[in-house]
């Protein structure tokens, strides 16, 4: 009953946040006139002018393609020195040294790509400095660039008869500026008063009664706050959202599980109104909501069977008794969900099945919702997939929005779709067979399968959640994910470009007595189908030698 009530009381908070964030977001992004505030608007205009931007300079897609290229590249570079660098830079109050190459690289590709996978402990590693200049950063602008996509994406879908598709640096600094700073600076300010440490003390030493203890210290609450909501997921301290000293209490539990998905949510209220279809905005949210709610109840449904190898229900082994399972779940499923990847509890706890929906959820590529921008481009290119299926049952040229479907962009669209489904089986067999990869494995069996497949769906899926009995801090691993990261990112950001720049260059046609309706229930029946058909065909194998037959066996009575 209780969970009923917090789970009815999110969903309504969620509603109204992305409907006022929706329609905020739609007001500073418009082409003409857009919002602009005192105190932001000055900010933004001394970036433009230290920067020598000309804001008003529109750019081909090529052209937005390598801006955005050159930007996350220099980031990418400038982390992994950072990194390597700690050792002799200030603000490292506990001495650590430069960070392993391998696992700089890692890291370093990590945040660039808005994945935030992390195979080190934060506490035990980096300095003050790389947290703040470092990690926070790319949690800004890789959020950021994920937005400045989508922008551009929309640009393409409403402009008729041009090649350009706006100005990148606009549309990364007022993300910036506009969106995600005030947001972070608020939710910081409030989850300091819950609790969530914001300092750059040493870290303290204690005496208890079971001996020698070092208490972390940090600036982690302006991590946090840009972590949840910019869908990126990096936790200050290795346990991540489970530590106290970031999720204190159920208030704070409450409202970043809502930060997670807030942003990604009021996108597609931005997106109806900038293209002044509510409807169709309306129909792709019911998509998502409908696959969201149902990964939810499968996993309540998982957890609440009663698990015969440890006779107890409900299991609490790995999740945080303040917090509960209700909570705990809706934080795994919503973070998967978003491609957001903090977790506050472990996921490799959680019951087979339950643990299999928050993996199927990366598996989808980014659609539930998804990442900041990235997450509704992922959704709008199954949505062109879908009106492509149709267009062929009857015999008519697609059309989405009133833009002829072609060749071309097809091409795009599965590269967007496949190449992540390609990059998880490919490094999962390989892991599968080579003997310096299954070292890292904690568990025999099933769910050892289940541990690799989730490495790489995360990494795939930009999500940077993990099983945590997989020790990914190795050479293979770190070089392997690092680099599945970096290809799956770019797979679908320069697709969603190309396919913008040619659709802007397109008339839109009138609608006709031929025209398929992309915003009524029928289309969003045969985009959700097309969704799961497309992920079930893909990984049902799989998955049914991970999770699917762990939980018959679990329900058999054994475990592994």
């Amino acid at each position: 009953m209780e969970d009923g009530i917090q789970l009815g009381a999110f969903i309504a908070a969620l509603i109204l946040v992305a409907l006022l964030l929706g329609y905020y977001m739609a007001a500073i992004f418009r082409d003409q006139s857009p919002l602009c505030l005192p105190g932001l608007s000055s900010l933004e205009r001394f970036i433009y002018r230290f920067c020598q931007i000309d804001p008003n300079q529109e750019m081909e897609w090529k052209s937005y393609a390598k801006a955005l290229l050159s930007f996350n590249l220099i980031g990418l570079l400038f982390l992994f020195l950072l990194q390597l660098l700690q050792g002799w830079l200030p603000l490292n109050p506990q001495g650590f040294s430069g960070v392993e190459p391998a696992l700089a690289f890692n890291t370093a590709a990590s945040f660039v790509t808005n994945t935030n996978w992390q195979a080190y402990g934060g506490e035990n590693t980096l300095s003050y400095l790389t947290q703040m200049m470092g990690l926070t950063v790319q949690n800004f602008v890789s959020a950021a660039t994920g937005n400045a996509v989508l922008l551009a994406f929309i640009r393409g879908l409403h402009r008729t008869s041009v090649s350009t598709l706006g100005n990148f640096w606009k549309d990364l600094t007022r993300t910036v500026v506009y969106l995600l700073l005030p947001c972070c600076f608020v939710l910081a300010l409030f989850l300091v008063g819950q609790g969530v440490i914001q300092n750059f003390h040493s870290y303290v030493e204690v005496s208890t009664p079971d001996g020698h203890q070092v208490i972390p210290m940090g600036p982690a609450a302006s991590q946090i706050a840009i972590k949840q909501l910019g869908t990126n997921g990096g936790g200050f301290f290795n346990a991540n959202s489970a530590h106290p000293f970031e999720n204190p209490t159920p208030l704070a539990n409450f409202l970043e599980t809502l930060a997670i998905i807030c942003i990604p949510a009021a996108t597609i209220v931005m997106y109806g109104r900038l293209l002044n279809a509510k409807r169709q905005g309306g129909v792709i949210a019911a998509v998502m909501f409908a696959l969201w709610v149902g990964s939810l109840s499968i996993a309540l449904l998982s957890e609440s069977m009663v698990n015969p190898v440890l006779s107890v229900n409900p299991v609490l082994e790995g999740k945080e008794t303040r917090f509960g399972i209700g909570n705990s779940l809706l934080w795994s499923v919503t973070t998967t969900a978003t491609s957001n990847g903090s977790v506050n509890n472990m996921q490799a706890s959680l019951s087979p099945l339950a643990g299999g929906v928050a993996m199927f959820n990366m598996m989808l590529g980014e659609v539930i919702f998804g990442g900041v921008g990235v997450g509704l481009c992922g959704m709008l290119m199954f949505a062109i997939l879908t009106v492509f299926l149709a267009g062929l049952m009857v015999g008519r040229t697609p059309e989405y929005l009133g833009k002829k479907i072609e060749k071309e962009e097809m091409q795009w669209v599965m590269l967007a779709i496949l190449t992540p489904c390609a990059l998880v089986l490919l490094g999962a067999g390989i892991a599968s067979i080579l003997p310096t990869a299954l070292e890292s494995l904690s568990h025999t069996g099933p769910h050892g399968l289940s541990e690799i497949l989730y490495a790489f769906s995360s990494a795939a899926g930009n999500n940077g959640s993990a099983f945590a009995g997989l020790n990914a801090n190795t050479y293979f691993y770190n070089i392997a994910l690092g680099m599945v990261m970096l290809l799956a990112r770019l797979a679908i950001l320069m697709p969603s470009l190309a396919i913008a720049g040619a659709l802007a260059q397109k008339q839109a046609l009138p609608p006709s007595l031929g025209t398929f309706s992309t915003d009524k229930p029928l289309f969003g029946i045969l985009l959700l189908s097309v969704i799961l058909i497309v992920a079930g065909l893909t990984f049902f194998p799989a998955l049914a030698l991970g999770p699917i037959v762990e939980q018959i066996l679990m329900l058999r009575g054994q475990a592994f």
